[in-house]
Formats: C-alpha cells, sequence, structure tokens
C-alpha cells in the first residue's frame, strides 16, 4: 500500500507540471524582486545590464527632500545605487536654481533592484531613473496626494511637436544633467529631441549626443547613469556615449525614423512566420535569466 501510495503521489505531480504553466513551476523574477521589501545589505553593486540585472546596497531615496519628492510611492521603487540618490539630489537643487521649486521623482528601482512585475523593462541595477516633466510647484504633497497626481505630456497629439507645457527650464535641466559625466544618456519624446535640436546653440551641442529618442517618454525624462567606476559586475551599453571622441550632436537624419518612418511604417509584404524563438521579456524571466548572483538577493 506504501508503495502505491508514492506511485499515486508521482503521477499526480507528473501530471501537474504537464499541466501547470511555467510561472507556478518556476517561479518568475519579478516576483520574487517585487516582494522585497528592502535592500540586500552588502556593498553597492549594479550586478548585470540595465534590463536584466540586480542589485545590492541600493539607497531609498528619502520620500521628501528640500528639493524632491518620490512620487507613487506605494509602488516602493524609489531606490537607486548612491551615486544615482546623489545624483538625484543635485539635479533637484539644480532644478531649484533655474526656478523650479525641485524635481518630482518617479520610478527609479525596486529595494533590490530586478525584473518589475508592471512598467519598465530596465531599471533594474539601480541606475535609472524617470523624472517627471511636471514643474511643481510644492514640495509638501501628501502620500495620498502622490498618487493622484499626474505628470504632464509635453508631447502634441502629432507626436511632432511639444506642447506649452514644455519650457526653456526643462531644456536648462536636461542640458545640466547631460553635462555631468556619471550620466550616460537621456530618454526623451521624438519632439522633445527635435525641440531641443532647435533651440540648442551652436557652439554649445556636444552634450545633445546624450538626449535619445525613444517611445514612451512624453510624460517624464528617464535619466541613465554609467556603471559606477570598478563596478566589474555592471555592464554598460555599448556604444557608450562619447562626448568628445564622437562628433555630431544626434541632430541629424537618425532623427528621421523617430518622426516619420516611427510614426507612419511602410508597409511590408506578408511573410511567412518565423520560426525563430521569440526573445523572453522581464516579466518573464526567472532567476536563471538572470545573472547567478541575482539568485542570492532574494528568499524564494
Amino acid at each position: 500500500m506504501q508503495r502505491f501510495n508514492h506511485l499515486c503521489a508521482t503521477m499526480i505531480m507528473m501530471l501537474l507540471a504537464a499541466v501547470l504553466p511555467l510561472s507556478a513551476q518556476t517561479p518568475l523574477a519579478n516576483q520574487l524582486f517585487g516582494r522585497e521589501s528592502g535592500p540586500f545589505t552588502g556593498p553597492a553593486l549594479a550586478i548585470g545590464s540595465y534590463a536584466r540585472g540586480c542589485a545590492s546596497g541600493l539607497e531609498e531615496l528619502p520620500q521628501t527632500g528640500p528639493t524632491w519628492q518620490a512620487m507613487r510611492l506605494s509602488r516602493n521603487r524609489n531606490f537607486g545605487h548612491p551615486d544615482l540618490v546623489a545624483f538625484l539630489k543635485g539635479l533637484s537643487q539644480t532644478a531649484h536654481d533655474f526656478g523650479w521649486a525641485g524635481l518630482y521623482i518617479g520610478d527609479m528601482a525596486q529595494p533590490r533592484g530586478g525584473p518589475m512585475t508592471s512598467g519598465h523593462a530596465s531599471h533594474q541595477i539601480g541606475l535609472d531613473a524617470d523624472i517627471w516633466m511636471l514643474a511643481p510647484k510644492s514640495m509638501t504633497l501628501s502620500r495620498d496626494e502622490r498618487e493622484k497626481i499626474s505628470s504632464v505630456s509635453v508631447r502634441s497629439d502629432n507626436q511632432r511637436t511639444v506642447t506649452d507645457y514644455w519650457s526653456p527650464t526643462h531644456h536648462a535641466i536636461m542640458r545640466a544633467a547631460a553635462l555631468d559625466e556619471r550620466v550616460d544618456r537621456i530618454f526623451v519624446a521624438a519632439a522633445v529631441k527635435v525641440e531641443m535640436c532647435k533651440t540648442a546653440t551652436q557652439a554649445d551641442r556636444l552634450w545633445m549626443q546624450k538626449i535619445r529618442p525613444w517611445s514612451g517618454h512624453n510624460a517624464h525624462f528617464h535619466v541613465r547613469l554609467k556603471c559606477p567606476q570598478g563596478g566589474a559586475s555592471c555592464q554598460t551599453q555599448t556604444p557608450s556615449v562619447d562626448m568628445l571622441s564622437k562628433g555630431g550632436d544626434g541632430c541629424d537624419d537618425s532623427l528621421t525614423y523617430w518622426v516619420t518612418d516611427y510614426l507612419q511604417p511602410k508597409k511590408s509584404t506578408p511573410t511567412a512566420p518565423s520560426t525563430t524563438t521569440r526573445p523572453k521579456k522581464s516579466r518573464e524571466f526567472t532567476l536563471d535569466d538572470l545573472p547567478k548572483q541575482c539568485a542570492l538577493l532574494v528568499s524564494r
């Protein structure tokens, strides 16, 4: 009887394995990292790449400072590498010097980085931050107010021009961010890049290389820092922006895709379905898809 029960249990487990989805068999990485409420104690390390990694020793950006407020606190995404936290504090002071009350800081990273349960594919190693386009009028918003207030779109409905919400101060803040040596690139709506190309002075344009058009950035700009010095576990993007060795400002034909081809893609001839396996999306990652060190940062 004991042997019979063992065989039955084995068969049931095999049947469950066959019918249960992968997520029920193997925990998804975004679920594991999403439920961690605090940072992993240890040295500050960005591990892996911006869209496939994790992080230890992250710092929490204080929810409120003299010139910043972290928004959407319910998401618990106001964590970053110490370099990022220091950068955001400094940039918020710069924004204040330019006439704003400061900056509203959107998503940074989860306490231990890693893939997120919603939203971003990147923001996984503590070096990315979204900064709202909304010019703050108050640095005393309550937790509830931060959940209800929204940013503003600085991109028009036709996606080619900016709205009246755009201002020279936006330009000045992004220029200050781009001139910071820690910054690798800044993602904005294509219309923002077009406008900045029009208004940047001819004698001061190399920093514009760091301003990169990318979809989904009409209500915030996304700052990405370079891998910290000595961070052997961090994989920087290639090619990385180098203002000194590369000429140009990104205001040439490279913008064509974003203001014409991207909005009005050419019709293509139907082709047979590809047999190539579709790459996994970040919300489909398991720990096996991340650097091995990441498995040590979460409980299972």
